[in-house]
């Protein structure tokens, strides 16, 4: 049987998930929605050499995954192992080229896992998770996006940070943004092909957080395992037949109790680009999303500077 593919601007997914952020943001109790996470004297204190999951994903940037590929070869770490898992389509055959390159390189304490899934997959980024968290052996899993570099000892620091520690959400206190990089831009031309590629960090600006948002969320591995992510939110599980927005990092944070607990990690760079290449290159929708991102950047922009 067809898996279901929703509309991600549909009226009944739209009704669906104003349900969700209603429940949301009135604190309804988590656990009509899902089971709670395990207890915290169930959960494993790990100390010594942590195995840590990276959970990726891809969709027409490879100019972006390369950063973030090319920082684990070059600055390996030295006392976590690593898995770094990607969920891409094989329809974007840049991608795809990227990843068997990786896939080549022997690169010590880091295991390459390539996740190919159907685009309509991809586009809804919680389905990865969920099965990534589900399915993951490692001791604590790291939830990120493809545009996040991990520079200068960033994970063996997390590794030390992690412990004997017991926490359901740990977050990152703080990273490094870039400008923002428009088509064209020398740093994103620089990795269309598969290689080890670069970028100078002189130009990023640091940025505080103040709870495990989007790409900053690391769950312990047993409440991975036990919870998945967003698993029976039902809107979050659906193929899409479009990029759905990132919406359920809220979700989960909810479902697990916590807004995290900050940790000190050094070494988090992000490339923030104009271009989404997740949309469609033409198009009204396209140019309108376009538009809404360009006024986004400059809100935050003036609101970093106050």
């Amino acid at each position: 049987m067809a898996e279901r593919v929703a509309s991600a601007g549909g009226l009944g997914y739209r009704w669906r998930l104003a349900m969700i952020w209603l429940a949301v943001s009135a604190r309804l109790p988590a656990r009509w929605f899902q089971s709670p996470p395990p207890p915290e004297s169930r959960r494993a204190a790990r100390t010594g050499r942590l195995h840590i999951e990276i959970v990726s994903h891809c969709w027409q940037y490879s100019h972006l995954l390369a950063y973030q590929l090319s920082s684990l070869a070059e600055d390996p770490p030295r006392d976590v192992l690593v898995t770094m898992t990607v969920f891409h389509s094989e329809e974007d055959q840049d991608t795809v080229r990227l990843l068997e390159y990786f896939a080549g390189l022997d690169v010590p304490n880091v295991e390459w896992n390539r996740q190919s899934r159907p685009k309509e997959t991809v586009f809804r980024r919680a389905i990865g998770r969920n099965e990534a968290a589900l399915a993951s052996s490692a001791d604590w899993v790291w939830f990120i996006d493809c545009d996040v570099i991990l520079r200068e000892g960033c994970l063996d620091a997390l590794g030390r940070e992690l412990q004997g520690r017991r926490d359901s959400l740990v977050y990152p206190t703080h990273e490094f943004v870039s400008p923002v990089y428009e088509p064209g831009d020398p740093a994103l031309e620089a990795a269309r092909e598969p290689d080890l590629v670069d970028i100078e960090p002189g130009d990023f600006k640091r940025r505080d957080y103040t709870r495990a948002v989007g790409a900053m969320q690391i769950t312990h591995g047993d409440v991975a395992r036990a919870c998945g992510y967003c698993r029976d939110i039902g809107v979050f599980q659906e193929p899409t037949d479009r990029f759905a927005k990132a919406r359920e990092d809220r979700a989960f944070r909810w479902l697990l109790g916590s807004e995290g607990v900050p940790v000190e990690v050094p070494g988090i760079y992000r490339i923030r680009h104009q271009a989404k290449g997740r949309y469609h290159e033409e198009g009204l929708h396209s140019r309108l999303r376009t538009q809404v991102r360009k006024l986004q950047l400059l809100l935050r922009e003036g609101s970093s500077r106050q």
